[in-house]
């Protein structure tokens, strides 16, 4: 396992806590969009109006709810931020998760365009996740920068194994 790098302890349980509690709420707006926010628990007056952001039509990418396509993205960070993925992982993986929160923040950036100069309204959940997949890219980026590369875990490992033949030889001498 010498080619595998080594991440701060840290980063498993903050990434995988991020992603199940984006999840959630992305489990929960998947619900309102396909049973009608009849259940919505958001304000509805003024700026802040969850039902006038999940009803509007940009609550739709190419005809997939935004609500839906959270919840993917949040089951597949789910997926690659459990901890036997985190061990077992090689680099490059690390770098796919960078890559698809970076997706997902380039995502938040459009519908928090959308509510505010489109719809003109704000839904405090989905600003939930926004704020969720904000922290998680930030969580997985210094994740990253306090990683140790997998040859630099490699010389750690070897100046802790001891060479018995030389060892041997100089108790002999």
């Amino acid at each position: 396992m010498r080619d595998l790098p080594r991440r701060p302890r840290w980063l498993p349980p903050v990434s995988l806590a991020l992603s199940v509690l984006g999840l959630a709420v992305s489990i929960y707006l998947t619900y309102e969009h396909f049973t009608g926010s009849s259940t919505l628990a958001c304000s509805g007056s003024g700026q802040v109006d969850c039902l006038k952001v999940t009803t509007s039509q940009w609550s739709k990418l190419f005809g997939i709810p935004v609500a839906m396509l959270g919840l993917l993205f949040f089951v597949a960070m789910t997926a690659v931020c459990l901890p036997p993925v985190w061990r077992r992982a090689p680099r490059w993986v690390d770098l796919a998760r960078i890559a698809a929160t970076g997706v997902g923040l380039v995502m938040v950036f459009y519908l928090i365009w959308a509510e505010f100069f489109r719809i003109h309204a704000i839904c405090l959940w989905c600003t939930g996740v926004h704020v969720i997949t904000f922290v998680l890219f930030f969580v997985l980026v210094f994740g990253l920068l306090f990683t140790d590369p997998p040859e630099l875990v490699a010389q750690d490992d070897d100046s802790d194994v001891v060479d018995h033949d030389s060892a041997t030889s100089r108790r002999s001498d």
